[in-house]
């Protein structure tokens, strides 16, 4: 007798992050646009809580009908669950390891099992994760249900694929395992992840078998102008008031942004990284301030004299704010500033920067694991 076919629902993204949710916006306008109006059906998206505060994104979102459900995703840390401390421990023996990673990996799934099952995974056409290492890739594989991976931020494999870099001591036999389901490592390794979207192969300097290119920016060129307008509504309350904030207060008058990162860790030491930044690149400028959205200082506090965009959202959609022109934005490594349409001058200061902040160990990824940039 054949199993019943369950998949009745067409695709669902599932987002830890405002930029996750952008993209998933993206994609599904695409689809919009494209397909035959018989035969385009929409998505639903699941928020998930456990690295995000959305606040009321989801009420927004469910305004706009972009998406036929949203979805309140209760994701739970590995902390969270006490229990499975004892098999994150370092051993020297690889046996010993990978014994406890087998024994994590499917004790995590069935720890998340009761937050997963709001939702029916298996009834899905397509789903598309973003940040499959979070545990929603561990319940998925073990479930034995079929997903996309898709990158955690824009062309973010260049400074961080975790996957390797949390992975590079005997690579190869780990990813064995992973293809295998005995273990999990993210990025295009799991079994059940059918392939992984990136940005730019080549800024990556890893290699997976299921990478799969899938530039951002023809995306955006393609929306139309009432897709722009709910792009807007979608991550913005006031979108009046924000316009009146990126004009000039006077004739001539020039903005220069520095956009803000959640590094370092110490708020002091981040506070100290804004304030130097400023005085040696943004002189001369209005100065105004992007926080990250994971960011929580209060920077009207810190700098009373700059703009501080409020409200928490990727800074892709200023894109679609017409006649917004900035002379000159900064960053550390947030690489959205790529993406930034409206800028004249981009100046990229690279994780070295933070090197004068904190130990160059804590940021110094790629380096640890003895990989280079892929553009150089």
């Amino acid at each position: 007798m054949k199993k019943r076919n369950r998949k009745t629902k067409s695709r669902l993204y599932v987002c830890h992050t405002f930029y996750h949710v952008y993209v998933a916006i993206l994609k599904e306008m695409k689809l919009a646009r494209t397909m035959p109006a018989d035969a385009y059906k929409k998505a639903d998206i699941a928020l998930s809580a456990i690295s995000t505060d959305f606040e009321n994104l989801g009420d927004r979102l469910t305004k706009t009908e972009l998406f036929d459900r949203v979805i309140a995703l209760d994701e739970k840390r590995e902390d969270f669950f006490p229990a499975l401390a004892k098999y994150r421990k370092n051993y020297s023996s690889i046996l010993k390891h990978m014994v406890n990673r087998m024994i994590f990996t499917k004790k995590l799934a069935k720890c998340e099992a009761p937050y997963m099952e709001v939702i029916d995974f298996a009834a899905y056409k397509d789903i598309y994760v973003f940040c499959d290492s979070d545990p929603i890739g561990y319940y998925l594989n073990y479930k034995h249900i079929y997903y996309h991976a898709v990158e955690d931020g824009l062309d973010c494999l260049k400074n961080l694929d975790d996957a390797y870099v949390a992975n590079h001591g005997h690579f190869k036999l780990k990813t064995w395992f992973s293809r295998h389901n005995l273990i999990f490592i993210m990025n295009g390794w799991g079994k059940y992840c059918l392939d992984m979207e990136i940005n730019d192969r080549s800024v990556v300097p890893t290699d997976c078998p299921r990478f799969v290119e899938e530039p951002r920016k023809p995306l955006e060129r393609g929306l139309t102008p009432e897709q722009k307008k709910l792009m807007i509504r979608a991550f913005i309350e006031d979108a009046d008031k924000l316009a009146e904030q990126l004009k000039p207060s006077h004739e001539g008058e020039e903005f220069a942004c520095f956009l803000t990162e959640p590094h370092p860790v110490d708020v002091e030491a981040r506070k100290n990284v804004c304030l130097d930044v400023l005085e040696k690149y943004c002189k001369g400028y209005r100065i105004m301030i992007k926080p990250h959205p994971r960011d929580t200082i209060d920077y009207t506090k810190l700098c009373p004299d700059a703009v501080v965009l409020r409200g928490r959202f990727p800074v892709e959609v200023l894109n679609f704010f017409e006649g917004l022109h900035i002379k000159k934005a900064v960053s550390i490594v947030t690489t959205a500033l790529n993406n930034m349409d409206f800028v004249e001058e981009k100046l990229n200061l690279g994780a070295s920067f933070w090197d004068a902040y904190e130990d160059p160990e804590k940021h110094a990824y790629n380096k640890k694991a003895g990989l280079a940039l892929a553009d150089k």
